[in-house]
């Protein structure tokens, strides 16, 4: 047998091992329209590196309508309108800063979906691997839409998001911070739950880290902002 040969071989194992995990994580994809992701990488991650993985999942109507309006209204005011993107955002993160070198470009600019998709499907990384995330990312994110809707990205986000160190989900993280179930927060604890989610190991809510004390009342400053909207209102107030 010749290198060719054998190279030849090699690469069609791996289409084949390629095609097989395409075909199965769609599979996945639409289970997952009906079922919680039973784990993600960053959840094991977190387990394996030492930080813990608390997590209690809970369904849509279990979760307090002002968690929705608060993530909604700190991370993706545009959640209800856009198709998984926010172009504008994008566009604007991509442009070259004068002190802002070391951010990545793109960073800071993830909707819920592209959160999400990133979050079951994928992983977080870090240099060239945050690059090489970006076209499955789209991905994801276009299928999600497409297969689950947008009350379906919100209470998986909801759930599977990390609230605090090694704390994943509303659920978790009110009986964390606050000694109850996550249909009974109200506002400013759902907002303080919410502020610490750019880094949720440093931005702590209990004992309150600066940031979140600095964010929370903007948060809600911004859910009383957008709570009018009607597509807002209808992903808030109707649980599935």
């Amino acid at each position: 047998m010749t290198v060719k040969d054998l190279f030849g071989r090699l690469f069609r194992k791996i289409l084949k091992w390629f095609l097989w995990a395409f075909v199965l994580s769609n599979l996945y994809l639409v289970l997952c329209k009906w079922m919680l992701p039973p784990v993600t990488v960053t959840q094991l991650g977190s387990l394996f590196s030492g930080h813990g993985l608390k997590r209690d999942y809970v369904d849509d109507d279990e979760i307090s309508p002002y968690a929705k309006l608060a993530v909604m209204a700190s991370e993706d005011q545009l959640f209800p309108d856009h198709g998984g993107f926010d172009w504008k955002s994008i566009e604007k993160s991509l442009q070259n800063k004068p002190g802002k070198r070391k951010k990545v470009a793109g960073a800071g600019a993830s909707t819920i979906s592209q959160q999400v998709a990133k979050n079951v499907f994928l992983w977080q990384g870090s240099g060239i691997m945050r690059y090489v995330r970006k076209l499955p990312e789209i991905y994801y994110t276009k299928m999600i839409e497409w297969v689950w809707g947008k009350q379906r990205i919100l209470e998986v986000y909801l759930n599977i998001a990390e609230m605090g160190d090694g704390i994943f989900g509303i659920e978790a993280a009110s009986k964390a911070y606050f000694g109850k179930a996550a249909i009974k927060l109200n506002r400013p604890e759902a907002a303080m739950i919410i502020a610490c989610l750019p880094s949720p190991k440093r931005y702590t809510v209990k004992p309150m880290s600066r940031w979140v004390a600095w964010k929370y009342p903007r948060v809600l400053q911004q859910m009383r902002n957008i709570e009018d909207d009607a597509d807002v209102r209808n992903l808030v107030y109707t649980a599935k």
